[in-house]
């Protein structure tokens, strides 16, 4: 049986695809990366998927008269590799979910969904957030994705301790090595058939400890 298929989007540097291709490189996630792809012609997540010899592919939000025409220019490009997964890996536009798709793209994000989700929270503004707050503890999510931002069921969270003295810059970094560990772990367990998504929530099979 073949390696299931991966399309990877992303919007700025591509540390979680490197850390993807390496995952798979190394026998730990049995996947391949069949498209990169990203709304930004200058994201250097595609210089990296360059160097690492995979397919990319740039589908700019700006052509689109509105998010469900570029949803649907989108998925035009994976459909066309026949991937099996959609993985979101620092992708900033909202996308609109096909029927067939439902189930099948996941989305991490750097902090402990429900808290600092939603439109605008990306990258180091959710850090500066986590610390004005005050809060104690922060971390990772990966989820389902819905046609809303960060709101879809979660499969899978890791925790970090916010430490005193933290900046977001220092936060980032301990988040960071967590989303390493998380994104691959939640493909794998999706792509096993241990987790799905069922109507609004994650169904886990029964084997499962």
């Amino acid at each position: 049986m073949s390696a299931a298929s991966l399309a990877v989007l992303v919007s700025g540097g591509g540390r979680s695809l490197e850390n993807l291709a390496t995952k798979i490189d190394a026998g730990e996630l049995d996947a391949r990366i069949a498209l990169v792809l990203s709304n930004d012609p200058s994201a250097f997540a595609l210089e990296r998927a360059q160097r690492l010899g995979l397919e990319t592919a740039v589908v700019r939000h700006q052509d689109s008269p509105d998010t469900a025409d570029f949803s649907r220019r989108v998925f035009a490009e994976i459909e066309a590799r026949a991937c099996d997964l959609v993985v979101l890996a620092g992708f900033l536009r909202l996308l609109v979910l096909p029927e067939l798709w439902v189930g099948r793209v996941l989305n991490i994000h750097p902090a402990l969904l429900p808290s600092y989700g939603g439109k605008g929270y990306y990258g180091e503004r959710v850090h500066r957030a986590v610390l004005a707050a005050g809060e104690r503890e922060s971390g990772c999510t990966v989820h389902y994705v819905t046609n809303e931002y960060d709101a879809g069921p979660i499969l899978l969270q890791r925790r970090v301790s916010v430490l005193a003295g933290d900046t977001p810059e220092t936060l980032a970094a301990r988040v960071f090595e967590e989303e390493q560990r998380a994104l691959p772990e939640a493909i794998r367990l999706h792509l096993s058939g241990e987790a799905r998504l069922e109507g609004d929530h994650v169904s886990w099979r029964a084997t499962r400890r």
